[in-house]
């Protein structure tokens, strides 16, 4: 032969895989329950009946939200990273951690300012709402 293993075993055993898949879904099949009422297709929420859709339209903030969030999680990983290879980096890999945390804290405070960090509606809008209802 040329040096290479031989692939019948590797064949065999993928053969063996899928029988075994086959019998597993075809049993399931034959020896399943059939149910066909309608309550069957209804979904159950600890005995409590569904009222409304589950599709629940969220605001574009919260994603900006939960996507800064994963950022600044991310950030504080790659510090972590910093902390464990501290001694290997010296004065260096302290100056360059320090600048990193500098700009994210410049982030942080320019998404704050900004009101990104805020879930609910923002104030000039709260302030609109307001002025609108005591026009009424």
């Amino acid at each position: 032969m040329n040096g290479s293993p031989p692939l019948w075993p590797l064949a065999l055993y993928a053969a063996g895989v899928l029988a075994l898949v086959a019998f597993m879904i075809g049993a399931s099949h034959v020896l399943g329950q059939r149910h066909r009422e309608r309550v069957t297709h209804v979904p159950y929420e600890s005995g409590i009946p569904p009222v409304g859709t589950a599709r629940l339209r969220l605001a574009a903030r919260y994603y900006l939200l939960a996507i800064l969030f994963v950022v600044f999680d991310l950030e504080a990983v790659l510090l972590m990273g910093w902390a464990v290879a501290a001694r290997e980096t010296g004065w260096a890999g302290f100056a360059a951690a320090l600048v990193f945390v500098l700009l994210l804290l410049v982030a942080l405070a320019y998404l704050w300012r900004s009101g990104a960090l805020e879930a609910g509606p923002s104030r000039g809008r709260r302030r609109d709402r307001a002025r609108d209802a005591g026009a009424r």
